[in-house]
């Protein structure tokens, strides 16, 4: 089954077993997906595609969070946080800042990194293998420090 057709079916069950907070949350990443296939890019929905947009949904709603408790609105911070997680449902299972380390040290041996200079060099081809399994910020902080030498 591949994420549209999941996400039509979790819309499906959303409606008849009454989660008004699940079912706003699968019909706001459909509205996402149609607005892709009728943007007239020319491009077809893929997983890729698919992922994209739901990493791109996810850092919306980390952000939001994070504004809503600056602003001492912890009512809509929680709201936020239910709807980041049954967006991550949909995601592959994040890395922990420990694997992600151990990634992006792999990666930065095989491109030949020995310092802050290479930062360029690496962290593209970090994001790219790294790509839905991380958030880029947290990537971007373990590889500064690992080619900074703390």
């Amino acid at each position: 089954m591949n994420l549209k057709e999941k996400i039509n079916n979790d819309l499906k069950e959303a409606m008849k077993s009454g989660e008004k907070l699940r079912l706003e949350t699968i019909r706001s990443i459909r509205a996402l997906i149609l607005e892709f296939e009728k943007s007239g890019s020319g491009k077809e929905f893929s997983e890729e595609e698919g992922l994209r947009i739901l990493t791109v949904a996810a850092k919306k709603r980390k952000e939001a969070i994070e504004q809503f408790k600056n602003a001492n609105r912890n009512d809509l911070a929680e709201k936020e946080e239910a709807e980041l997680k049954i967006i991550e449902l949909y995601l592959p299972k994040q890395l922990t800042p420990e694997e992600i380390l151990i990634e992006v040290k792999n990666i930065a041996e095989e491109a030949g990194a020995k310092g802050k200079e290479d930062f360029a060099k690496v962290m593209p081809l970090a994001a790219k293998s790294l790509k839905g399994k991380a958030d880029g910020k947290v990537i971007r902080e373990i590889l500064e420090k690992l080619l900074s030498g703390n």
